[in-house]
């Protein structure tokens, strides 16, 4: 996870804005003015926190993916 980066999403129609990814990381995550949550930038810096904070989310709304190979991060894939 060195100098990988992820290219992060929140799906806005799947949020249910209990606003966990912002209080857990608020440099990586914000809520917009619905009080949904989103990547403070579309891509960022490969972490533990990040991915914490993905898999924290009660919906799984938010997905990670390997911003230079595509591959899927976070979800897992059936």
């Amino acid at each position: 996870m060195a100098d990988a980066r992820w290219a992060v999403t929140v799906d806005k129609r799947a949020c249910v804005r209990t606003g966990l990814c912002a209080a857990s990381a608020p440099d990586r995550f914000v809520l917009d003015e619905r009080g949904q949550g989103e990547a403070r930038e579309s891509v960022l810096p490969a972490s533990e926190e990040v991915l914490e904070v993905a898999e924290s989310c009660p919906i799984e709304a938010i997905s990670i993916v390997d911003a230079e190979t595509g591959e899927g991060v976070f979800p897992p894939e059936d």
